[in-house]
């Protein structure tokens, strides 16, 4: 069936405000004091970002491709997969459904915010941070986990066999990138993921909040892009 595209971008939408609130939403539960699931360990949050991407994958993969990931939908525009007339309705889509799902987040965690005293740690519930202050450091890992997460979702499905399984696969393909190379930066694979939510962040009245740090936020934002276009552009050119 084809939908609209007033539908697809609703999907869209819906599919990224489910991906920042189940993903996001784990980064929380383990930064935020007080919380039942505090200091719970990286594992935790890898584990809340899988499932956060796979259970909107399959949700709405067949409505809008559930690309949820302005870097994905730029990549495939870049190889000529999707239409350049629908890059933006789909980003604008992405971006407020990144911000969306974070409300959801400060709503449902507001007396943990309230609790927390490290600004860095109520930062890192919203948008990615370079644990080195370096944006090298943090654009070299952006681009390969952005990279991976591409060419890897390419990969798994394009056999059209078992879309549940793909999906599934694609799930622990996140979970892997966010224990394996989130230690440098988050990370955010994503720049609806750290842009919209960082937005949000500026302009919430959090007791102990801190900078947004716009200063590096055109990293997470430059760098997925980078690497899901040079993926699809390895993918397409290849196999």
């Amino acid at each position: 069936m084809h939908y609209s595209l007033l539908v697809r971008c609703l999907a869209e939408f819906i599919g990224t405000a489910v991906m920042v609130a189940l993903g996001n939403g784990s980064v929380a539960n383990v930064e935020l004091k007080g919380t039942k699931g505090f200091h719970g360990g990286w594992v935790l949050i890898g584990f809340g970002y899988g499932i956060g991407v796979m259970i909107p994958a399959m949700m709405f993969a067949t409505v809008s491709g559930a690309q949820i990931n302005p870097a994905m939908t730029l990549a495939l525009a870049a190889t000529g997969n999707f239409p350049w007339s629908e890059v933006l309705p789909y980003i604008i889509a992405q971006l407020l459904g990144a911000i969306v799902g974070q409300l959801l987040i400060v709503l449902a965690y507001k007396p943990y915010y309230d609790e927390t005293t490290n600004p860095e740690s109520i930062l890192g519930t919203f948008a990615t941070i370079d644990a080195a202050n370096s944006w090298v450091n943090g654009f070299i890992n952006e681009f390969i986990g952005t990279f991976l997460l591409v060419l890897g979702a390419l990969c798994i499905t394009a056999d059209k066999v078992d879309s549940r399984a793909d999906f599934i696969g694609l799930g622990f393909l996140v979970m892997c990138l966010v224990v394996s190379f989130g230690g440098p930066t988050g990370p955010a694979l994503n720049p609806a993921r750290d842009l919209g939510p960082r937005l949000l962040h500026a302009i919430w009245p959090f007791k102990f909040k801190g900078s947004s740090q716009f200063n590096y936020s055109w990293v997470p934002v430059m760098a997925p892009i980078v690497g899901a276009v040079a993926a699809a552009v390895l993918y397409q050119g290849v196999f």
